[in-house]
Formats: structure tokens, sequence, C-alpha cells
């Protein structure tokens, strides 16, 4: 019974939070690349990644639209598009953690084969 409120408790505070626990074993940070990569095995999962802001675009459909980049992959496997309703800053070292969704489609031109969505941004540590 105690174990059983310990989890209840647990996913109330991810509720309140917002925040989703990872899956269980998929919890490491991933570059970029290893995201399109693994993009079918990982779509609809909440994942981290950590990287630099390289563009901002805030404001758009009531959310905060940033390019981040790693240094792993090449043109085409090598800029993630994250929405957040944190401000971020170009240059800014951050952890993401949000929803992956592939072949996103918001309309008026704004198409992403893939995007993390929703995500939480946490300045990464060292920086």
């Amino acid at each position: 019974m105690g174990r059983l409120i310990i989890v209840v408790g647990a996913c109330l505070v991810w509720l309140a939070l917002g925040v989703a626990p990872a899956a269980a074993g998929d919890t490491a940070v991933k570059s970029i690349e290893a995201v399109y990569t693994g993009k079918e095995k990982l779509k609809g999962q909440r994942i981290q990644v950590r990287g630099k802001v390289v563009k901002v675009n805030p404001g758009i459909m009531g959310k905060n639209f940033f390019h981040l980049q790693d240094g792993s992959g090449k043109a085409g496997t090598n800029d993630l598009t994250v929405t957040t309703q944190a401000d971020v800053q170009v240059g800014d070292e951050v952890v993401v953690t949000g929803l992956l969704t592939v072949d996103r489609d918001f309309g008026a031109g704004y198409s992403y084969p893939i995007i993390v969505e929703e995500a939480t941004v946490a300045t990464a540590a060292g920086h």
C-alpha cells in the first residue's frame, strides 16, 4: 500500500509540474543526430537533448520556437527545432526535455520533419 501511495504521489507531482517521466531506460541526453536517426523509435516520447541555441523566434502561435545545435550530424540532421514557453537567447547552452513529434505541420508554412514540443529548458551544467 505504501509503495502505491508513493507512485501515485510521484505521478501527481509530474502532472502538477506538467512533466512526464521519460521512458524507463531512456533518460540519457541524446545528440541531435541520434534523434534524427532514431526518430521512428523515439516519436511520441519525452526526450532530452543538449546544445546551443542558434536562432530564436519568440511568440509564434503562443510559443517560443528556437533552433538547437550540438555539433553532431550534417546538413539536414544537425539542427533541431524546439517549442517552449521559456525565454531563451541565441548562444545559450541548454538541456531541453520535451515531446518528440515527427512530421509536424502547423500550416502556414510551418512544417517540421521532427520537432521537440512543450519543452522545459534548463541551463546546461558548467555554463
